[in-house]
């Protein structure tokens, strides 16, 4: 479909054009210039008359040698505009040893341009590797919060003791409170791995969904599902306005990837989940990946072109981990027998089929081929081991993760072991309960060689608070003897990757439809190198 990209691509350097006739019903009405491009008009910071950091700070994807900051200028978050004219904002950054800054070591000035909402990206290089810095952005006589940035080891850092991080994912912000994001923020990790839908393109009613606000009154306007490039910005600033969800970002640095939701739900490719035309499509899937990249902790190799972005990337942790973020919606085969959970069919099973695209695929495999790592570790969107839905023989699968592409999830594992890894985990997130697998070289056989990990975490607050065990507990788990921990609460898991094992906490919250929910460790367990699989601790 390489017409229809090249049209969105256009996008970027006029208004969204009209494909087939099929893009006048989106309605798309802000200009999308080129990177680089700007806005005649310099607004002095010194005339922005409200905080224009309702949105918090970010930093993400660290490097050894440098992080990257981010932050978004919004003094009226619930608007349109943000609050601001379109005009450029010089925003001056600082990055210190320490919260009080007393020891600024570097600093330097960054745009916020109105045609990217305003966001700032700002890449910091020359710092140190292995340690936390402390950064704040300024517009005019406003200060943003603090947040804290960390680089990660030389990449020939041999002796890595740890390296903690969160695995987070499914924050429907109509399904329940930001509880778990608040406990993360106190969390001590190194880093957090959001796996996917960040926000959902379903509409928000003035009570908040399940969040049931009295105390205020949300704007008419989010409460329809997101297709422009305005519909995007809006929903990423409600859900970044909230306080728990700042106060995770301030934390720590984020390694983000996308999964269904921050587009449209199911969606494959150019494949829309309602059978949109793909011309229309594609220029929906422009303003979500635009509005993504504005909105996020992203380097500039990431930033969009069109409806096309380049989100799997390769972050390295000294020789103690390698992380293979990956994206599964972008490149995808389109999902077998009507998508949804089916009987597997020739469709399903046909060997043709791809999750990554063959590109990703062989970046992937090709990594794991030169790869030194002690822990080779995948942040991906869907679950990636078999999960029947009943021990009968009449058992079904979710097409729309990896059980819908069991050929390339064989591909994937013959990779590892032909690579000769010894210590693989795969990251997981979409299905909104807790997961703990053991990946099976043959998951018909449960005597097969375990040649991997799987943690899927579960939501954030998608599915409000949920229950311990869901109704398809023990069906599922006498299906899939490899499933060794299934828990269907809200929260966030915690890994610590050392030198000889790996401990995985799975941490639910006791409630998320209302405030103020109590944090509790559900399960713990490790794995060790050499030896994958999962070990009650």
């Amino acid at each position: 479909m390489p017409e229809l990209r090249a049209a969105a691509r256009r996008m970027g350097r006029r208004h969204f054009l009209t494909v087939a006739g099929a893009a006048a019903a989106l309605a798309f009405t802000t200009h999308l210039p080129a990177a680089g491009a700007a806005s005649p008009a310099v607004l002095e910071g010194r005339r922005i008359a409200a905080d224009p950091f309702t949105l918090g700070v970010a930093s993400g994807d660290p490097l050894p040698d440098s992080v990257l900051l981010w932050t978004r200028l919004a003094p009226s978050p619930y608007e349109p505009d943000g609050g601001l004219p379109a005009q450029r904002v010089e925003v001056q950054w600082e990055v210190a040893f320490d919260e009080r800054f007393y020891a600024v070591i570097k600093s330097g000035t960054a745009t916020a341009h109105p045609e990217y909402a305003h966001s700032v990206h700002v890449e910091v290089p020359g710092l140190d590797p292995d340690r936390s810095y402390y950064y704040r952005f300024r517009a005019g006589t406003w200060i943003s919060p603090v947040g804290r940035a960390r680089t990660a080891p030389s990449p020939d850092a041999f002796w890595v003791p740890s390296l903690t991080f969160a695995a987070v994912a499914c924050a429907a912000y109509f399904d329940g409170y930001y509880t778990a994001y608040r406990h993360l923020a106190s969390e001590d990790v190194d880093m957090v791995v959001h796996l996917g839908d960040y926000i959902y393109e379903y509409g928000v009613d003035s009570a908040g969904g399940h969040r049931g606000y009295t105390d205020r009154s949300l704007p008419a306007h989010f409460n329809n599902e997101t297709v422009t490039l305005q519909d995007y910005r809006l929903r990423y600033a409600l859900y970044k306005n909230d306080p728990d969800l700042r106060a995770a970002h301030a934390a720590h640095p984020f390694v983000v990837t996308w999964d269904d939701h921050e587009t449209e739900n199911n969606y494959a490719g150019a494949v829309s989940e309602n059978g949109v035309p793909p011309e229309e499509f594609l220029l929906r899937r422009a303003a979500a990946y635009r509005a993504y990249w504005e909105n996020l902790p992203l380097r500039p190799p990431q930033q969009p072109v069109g409806a096309d972005m380049r989100l799997y990337r390769r972050l390295r942790f000294g020789r103690l981990a390698q992380f293979d973020v990956l994206d599964t919606r972008q490149y995808r085969s389109n999902q077998a027998n009507g998508d949804g959970w089916q009987a597997p069919s020739a469709e399903s099973e046909d060997p043709s089929r791809t999750m990554t695209g063959a590109a990703q695929e062989r970046w992937l495999l090709d990594g794991w081929k030169t790869s030194e790592a002690v822990w080779n570790v995948v942040p991906q969107q869907v679950t990636f081991a078999q999960r029947k839905s009943t021990p009968s023989a009449d058992y079904k699968l979710s097409m729309d993760a990896w059980d819908g592409y069991p050929a390339a999830r064989k591909r994937l594992l013959d990779g590892a072991t032909a690579a000769g890894l010894d210590n693989l985990m795969i990251l997981s997130g979409d299905a909104h309960v807790g997961y703990g697998f053991d990946l099976k070289a043959d998951f018909a056989d449960p005597a097969s060689r375990t040649v991997g990990t799987e943690i899927s975490t579960t939501s954030l607050t998608s599915g409000r608070d949920g229950a311990q065990k869901p109704g398809n507990w023990i069906s599922l788990t006498q299906a899939n003897p490899h499933l060794k921990h299934y828990d269907g609460r809200r929260g966030y898991t915690v890994v610590r990757l050392g030198q000889t094992n790996a401990d995985i906490a799975f941490k639910t919250v006791s409630t998320v439809t209302r405030p103020g929910g109590t944090l509790s460790t559900a399960a713990t367990f490790s794995t060790g190198t050499g030896t994958p699989g999962l070990h009650t601790a």
